[in-house]
């Protein structure tokens, strides 16, 4: 074998590839680069001014609003990269997709803020005047607007960032108020005093959605209320039967019996609400019995004396007796049923009767089908003010709310007159010991163990409301408030419930489950409780007559409107504090009405409805959509928001308009640490965005926001962080090769796919089928899938097999500034790496446009190096390139893919001569091929075997034998590699072996295909 013949250099006729983009990203430094560039170059209006240009029909993704409250967090990085590459997506595929970004400005999240800015100089809230207090409230909202504004900016967020819609625009507030008393005005706003959530800490009612629930322990309680003898006598000899009988006493009984022999039982995890209890609640459908107890564990026996005595009577569900006669430490078996009881009719007394005159009040038995046998007693201490069952039982029994005792005030404590437990509080409401239990449990269990209907008591745990705010317990409290209707028809003839649920159905989900969870949230839910007791909000701008009837509903409908137009001019000036800071006669007298007829409310709206009214302030006010017909594409929010923004949006656009705001909602899932837990700055499993910034840059992020399923629970780790380095790498170094392999390449060089090699056009067939899935996958935003396409695609299909395949034809073979002087076997040759360039070029196209949603600033590098540079200012003015109808060729697809069956086996024969050094590289080896399947042989026609396997050449036999031995792979039978070791010279230009006597004499040492492209290089530079 001869290595050389002569002593030229080649390589200066080479194509060696030639890029300035770097092979690593260098993101942390280069980011913020970029996002300059972007800005000096006004890149948002310049993506409007493409749009209109293109005629582009709007698409428009609407973005929830984020607080204004502390600094942004992986879950809210999270939240806006989605939407960036939602909007990116769509303005690359046609649409003019802008978008708006927005601030949540009102409501406890900053007012809590707020007030402990003031505690900490020493003034309480009550201590600041109301206009002092919104003020710092509004500059405190505007400092972190701008903070998370450019922390935003830095994720890559592109956006209307010098304009973002905000709550507290005078503009946005007096919109929120032209809404409500649109609402107002078509009767759907209404007042009661039903008991809601109530935050002592806080000082204000809550919603659903301003609530979390958490395990806590609780105490509970079995409590006898007695049934007197002056209304039920029980006589203490059996009847004829053996029974006991329970009967009415005669009437001239009633004075004589003075004692009680019988108690109804009933359970509780709320001590506290026993002294508001007005009734007992019963169902007629449970089987309920009087138990005598006759055997009681001994205090010896438990270490405490047992509240519960032999002979005691007591009623209880006959399914529940014994768990209960249990827990008050009766022996088994140490009772027995009595008789049969019906509680219908019946009036018993409180169990603090004899305590002081205020609890001696006679306490109905109530039919109620909220009581159930599962667990309790089968009896349901209610207690109006405190429940929402009891509330509703209480009035479906001919009460009136006036009826209903309010003996808790707005501190959770019990009002003064409530005898020896006045002033006690119910929750902690400040120190260190904030939202744990105060004095009210404990005092209350103490009254009724002295009073000696005490059961018996313990602990349990129960999953109850907390303020999402500062996650102190809430309790139930019935107050005046401003509720809308859930159930009043409204001007179409629907109700609220019924057009939110038709709106529902006719929205698309993703994924599909929320429709479901949103539906029977919506059919469940009760009236939408709007006020709120609190100072930095937008006010129910409502004046209320002496009967308390609302303005829009007490004046003539003309009248009512006119005033509803001064309150929103007067909003609109002047934002909130024109309501608050303005006498209510400057209202009132400008429409010939008395002030002193009419009360000013001084609540405030449920920031929720703040939220819920973005579309109309934020869309319809800035002509993006119609006014009354129009919705947005899309809303993208956590899942937690299907009882948030996207239940409050939907509520107040069927309200106002009869319909959802959106066409689409999608929901995404939280970040968890990579064991799957929650993540918190006490276990110290939190991650933060700048974190990830510093060290690997945002890009990095992106691609695991992008790689991952969102709509699920995202996992994050140190670990996982560095796969996504990896799929950066792998990307990265893809796009380089390829800028590099099209150094000084123009569209001159292109050739036509019919006039392309087999394998070219293979890859133009799987770019057609990229084109249509990653389009697919954009439009559902399911963005694993367009990563997992692309990473498959560039490792496997282009780095795996097409670079592997072509890297010999685009550094050896003629190159095209050598065109004119090729002869017809030249041409054959140098038409095949301008085919092969050309099919690179339109990869290239693909794979920045793709790609940049997810990962704009490589993406906006690459392009800025590549041949696409001149066409326009930044790859996100870019459109995915369309792929021709020639392109897709599924019998062309179906070949290569026999081609690649057998070339996976020969690779791997060759990975094994590599490994046993009995060849050191693939060109070393002409493998003898025996393919017993006559088809996969026949897909080879036309194709250089050799050139495939990246050897000096190749045989393909047809056998079904594998003549004594040879590597085989067991998913590929009928495949059998003999790895022949290659003869004659090795090429000193392409390194391939060849047969010396098939040279050209002028170059004895090339092979023949290397000498053209020699010939040709000389002829061009003589």
């Amino acid at each position: 074998m001869t290595d050389s013949l002569t002593d030229r250099d080649y390589r200066d006729t080479l194509f060696l590839p030639t890029t300035e983009f770097p092979m690593r990203g260098g993101l942390p430094q280069r980011e913020p680069e970029w996002i300059k560039r972007w800005d000096e170059m006004n890149l948002y209006k310049w993506l409007r001014a493409d749009a209109k240009s293109r005629g582009a029909k709007p698409w428009i993704l609407h973005d929830g609003p984020p607080y204004a409250n502390g600094h942004i967090h992986l879950g809210t990085a999270m939240n806006k990269i989605v939407k960036d590459i939602i909007v990116r997506s769509h303005q690359m595929t046609g649409h003019d997709a802008a978008y708006l970004p927005g601030w949540d400005c009102h409501g406890l999240p900053i007012e809590w803020k707020v007030e402990e800015e003031f505690r900490s100089k020493n003034r309480g809230k009550d201590d600041v005047p109301g206009d002092e207090f919104r003020a710092a409230c509004r500059a405190y909202a505007e400092k972190w607007v701008e903070i998370q504004g450019k922390e935003f900016r830095a994720l890559g967020i592109e956006g209307e960032w010098d304009n973002p819609y905000l709550t507290m625009k005078f503009e946005s507030e007096a919109t929120i108020v032209a809404e409500f008393l649109r609402m107002a005005m078509q009767g759907a706003l209404v007042r009661g005093a039903k008991p809601i959530m109530w935050s002592p800490v806080e000082r204000t009612a809550l919603a659903e959605a301003e609530v979390e629930y958490y395990d806590r322990k609780v105490p509970v309680i079995w409590v006898k209320f007695p049934v007197p003898h002056t209304k039920y006598a029980f006589s203490s000899s059996r009847d004829g039967n053996g029974d006991i009988p329970l009967i009415p006493s005669e009437a001239g009984e009633q004075d004589q019996m003075a004692d009680y022999e019988a108690y109804v039982v009933i359970w509780t995890t709320t001590p506290w609400t026993i002294p508001a209890n007005q009734a007992v609640s019963f169902n007629p459908n449970i089987s309920y019995g009087l138990y005598e107890v006759t055997d009681v564990m001994t205090e010896e026996e438990l270490g405490f004396p047992p509240y519960v005595k032999a002979h005691d009577k007591l009623i209880l569900a006959d399914k529940l007796a014994a768990e209960v006669l249990s827990a008050a430490k009766v022996r088994e078996g140490g009772y027995q049923r009595v008789r049969e009881v019906n509680p219908a009719g019946w009036t018993v007394s409180h169990p603090l009767h004899a305590m002081d005159p205020f609890f001696d009040k006679p306490i109905p038995m109530l039919a109620g089908d909220h009581v159930t046998d599962d667990a309790g007693t089968g009896f349901v201490h209610t207690a109006p003010a405190h429940g929402e069952d009891d509330f509703n039982v209480f009035m479906a029994n001919g009460h009136k709310a006036s009826d209903i005792r309010q003996i808790v005030d707005a501190d959770g404590c019990y009002t003064p007159d409530v005898p020896r437990f006045g002033g006690m509080d119910i929750i902690r409401t400040s120190g260190k010991k904030r939202g744990e239990p105060g004095k009210a449990n404990q005092e209350v269990i103490a009254a009724l163990a002295e009073s000696g209907n005490l059961l018996a008591r313990g602990i349990t745990t129960i999953r109850d409301a907390h303020s999402w705010r500062s996650k102190a317990p809430v309790i139930r409290r019935a107050t005046p408030q401003w509720f809308i209707a859930m159930d009043k028809p409204g001007p179409n003839g629907k109700s609220l419930r019924e057009n939110a649920l038709a709106a529902i159905d006719a929205t698309e989900f993703f994924p599909a489950v929320g429709r479901n969870r949103l539906r029977s949230m919506v059919e469940g839910r009760p009236d939408w409780l709007i006020s709120r007791q609190r100072n930095w909000g937008v006010p129910i701008t409502i004046f209320v007559d002496k009967s308390g009837q609302p303005h829009t509903a007490a004046l003539p409908a003309e009248q009512a409107q006119a005033l509803n137009e001064t309150i929103k001019a007067a909003i609109a000036a002047g934002g909130v504090e024109a309501w608050f800071s303005t006498p209510k006669e400057t209202f009132l007298g400008a429409h010939g009405l008395n002030g002193d007829d009419w009360d000013k409310v001084t609540d405030v709206l449920d920031v929720w409805f703040d939220s819920g009214t973005t579309h109309a302030f934020a869309l319809r006010e800035r002509g993006i959509i119609d006014a009354e017909t129009g919705q947005a594409d899309l809303y993208m929010e956590g899942s937690d928001q299907h009882r948030g923004w996207f239940q409050s949006s939907l509520l107040e656009c069927c309200a106002t308009r009869g319909m959802a705001p959106y066409k689409q909602v999608l929901t995404h899932g939280f970040i968890v640490d990579s064991e799957g837990k929650k993540m918190s700055k006490s276990i110290g499993n939190t991650i933060e965005p700048e974190q990830i910034a510093k060290q690997y840059g945002i890009e990095i992020l992106r691609i695991w926001t992008a790689s991952g399923d969102y709509t699920e629970d995202l996992r994050i780790s140190d670990e996982i962080i560095k796969g996504s380095v990896e799929s950066y790498r792998k990307l990265r170094n893809t796009v380089r090769y390829m800028l590099g392999a099209l150094d000084g390449w123009t569209e001159a060089e292109a050739i036509e796919a019919r006039k392309m090699p087999g394998l070219e056009r293979w890859v133009l067939h799987r770019l057609s089928e990229l084109d249509e899935q990653v389009r697919a996958a954009y439009n559902v935003y399911d963005f694993k899938k367009v990563m997992s396409l692309l990473i498959n695609f560039c490792g496997v299909d282009l780095s795996a097999v097409y670079f592997d395949v072509r890297k010999d034809s685009l550094y050896c073979d003629p190159r095209f500034e050598t065109e004119e002087v090729w002869d017809g076997d030249t041409a054959t040759f140098g038409n095949r790496r301008r085919a092969a360039r050309t099919v690179m070029a339109a990869v290239l196209e693909r794979l920045l446009t793709w790609l940049a949603p997810v990962m704009p600033f490589t993406m906006e590098e690459a392009f800025l190096e590549s041949h696409l540079k001149g066409s326009v200012a930044s790859v996100h003015l870019l459109q995915f390139p369309d792929a021709p109808v020639g392109w897709r060729d599924a019998d062309l697809a179906a070949r290569w893919e026999k081609i690649f069956t057998v070339r996976r086996v020969v690779t791997g024969a060759l990975e094994v001569e590599r490994r046993e050094k009995r060849i050191g590289a693939s060109l070393e080896s002409t493998p003898r091929v025996l393919i017993a399947d006559e088809s996969l042989i026949k897909a080879f026609e036309g194709e250089n075997a050799g050139d495939l396997f990246i050897t000096s050449g190749a045989e393909l036999v047809h056998s079904s034998t594998s003549e004594g031995g040879g590597f085989t792979l067991d998913d590929t039978p009928g495949v059998v590699v003999h790895p022949v070791k290659a003869t004659g010279v090795k090429c000193r230009r392409s390194w391939k072996y060849f047969d010396p006597a098939k040279a050209d004499p002028a170059f004895p040492d090339i092979t023949p295909r290397d000498a053209l492209a020699v010939k040709a290089w000389d002829a061009m530079h003589d």
